[in-house]
C-alpha cells in the first residue's frame, strides 16, 4: 500500500466516523426519553379525541339506541332498589 493510497484510506475511515456520530447524536435525539413521553402523550390524546369524536357521530346518528343503553345502565345500577320496590308490591 503506497503513501496516497493510505491517506485516502485514512480519510475515507475519518469520513465514515463522522457519519457514524452523526448518526449516533440522532438515535439518542430520537430515543431521549423526555421525547418518547411527549410522543407517546401526544398519540394516546390523538386516539382519545377520534375515538370520542366517532362516538358522538355515531351517537347523533343512533339515538334511540345511546337512550336505550343509558336507560339500561340506569336499571343495572338501580337493580336492587328496583328489586325491593317489586318484592313489596307483590307481597
Amino acid at each position: 500500500m503506497s503513501g496516497a493510497d493510505l491517506i485516502a484510506a485514512e480519510a475515507r475511515a475519518a469520513e465514515a466516523r463522522a457519519r457514524l456520530n452523526g448518526t449516533v447524536e440522532a438515535l439518542q435525539a430520537e430515543l431521549e426519553p423526555r421525547r418518547l413521553v411527549s410522543v407517546a402523550k401526544a398519540e394516546v390524546l390523538g386516539g382519545g379525541n377520534r375515538a370520542a369524536r366517532a362516538s358522538l357521530e355515531a351517537a347523533r346518528r343512533n339515538p334511540a339506541t345511546v337512550a336505550g343503553a343509558g336507560a339500561l345502565l340506569l336499571a343495572f345500577l338501580n337493580r336492587k332498589r328496583i328489586a325491593r320496590l317489586l318484592s313489596r308490591k307483590t307481597s
